[in-house]
């Protein structure tokens, strides 16, 4: 599953379904074997930083510092299960959850609305937007 030549067998998609709780058919993981593949440009078996960034969708979104340090040198297994964070099955709040202990905080929230909105809100509207943030997932 590693590099770039190889191919996925029944048994590969299977364990990645399994670890990302099912929430990608065969065919929707086949598909994203084949651009991590294009993603994974030296066939190290990993996506670096450099190699998220080339992606201009990434690059360009407010939030893909965030993102960059929950993507960097995932696997194709971890690539999977970090994209079903996002799919239409799964919950977002991963996004917002910046210390990783399944709860989005207060700070979590301004966090991710500082990175949105940059120097367009003030701190203090941003806190009215938030409150009250609290969740679980």
């Amino acid at each position: 599953m590693g590099n770039a030549s190889s191919t996925l067998t029944q048994y590969d998609i299977e364990e990645v379904q399994e670890h990302s709780n099912n929430l990608f058919s065969q065919q929707e993981i086949v598909s994203l074997y084949k651009r991590f593949c294009q993603l994974d440009r030296n066939s190290k078996g990993f996506i670096s930083a450099d190699e998220f960034l080339s992606v201009p969708e990434f690059a360009m979104n407010p939030l893909s510092q965030r993102l960059l340090k929950m993507a960097d040198g995932l696997n194709f297994k971890e690539f999977v299960a970090f994209l079903s964070a996002f799919s239409t099955k799964a919950i977002i709040f991963k996004v917002y959850d910046s210390d990783s202990n399944g709860k989005v905080t207060f700070n979590g929230i301004l966090e991710v609305l500082r990175d949105l909105t940059g120097s367009f809100m003030s701190d203090e509207q941003r806190e009215v937007l938030s409150m009250p943030c609290s969740f679980a997932y």
